[in-house]
């Protein structure tokens, strides 16, 4: 196993639990889902650019290996930082958990407790 996050609302996780599967709205505008490595580095990184001050997340904790579209490891404007893109629709099957995401003390994010439990190695 080997996974990469998403952020998205409650609201949008629980409709593409009744779909089957998630599709984020930048799927038609940029032709991929832009995701992270769930870690300070990234994970944090796009929540505090991002979604500051934003209730209702949640990070998708997504099973590279159970996705049946591709995946590409991209740099981010020639920064040496590679963010994984998926380039299709995830299958809620692929989401190994969904955790909440709440904004702490001035709007700014911190990791979920919850991924200090995962072993680091699965984190590409």
């Amino acid at each position: 196993m080997a996974l990469i996050a998403h952020i998205t609302t409650g609201a949008a996780w629980q409709e593409a639990h009744q779909a089957g599967q998630y599709i984020h709205p930048s799927l038609m505008t940029d032709g991929y889902i832009h995701c992270s490595t769930p870690t300070e580095e990234q994970l944090l990184a796009v929540a505090n650019a991002h979604f500051a001050g934003q209730a209702g997340l949640v990070v998708l904790l997504i099973d590279r290996q159970r996705l049946t579209v591709p995946v590409r490891d991209e740099e981010f404007e020639d920064s040496g930082r590679f963010y994984p893109h998926v380039y299709g629709p995830i299958p809620v099957g692929a989401v190994v958990q969904a955790l909440d995401f709440p904004a702490g003390v001035g709007g700014r994010f911190s990791l979920p407790d919850a991924l200090q439990a995962f072993p680091r190695t699965l984190f590409p």
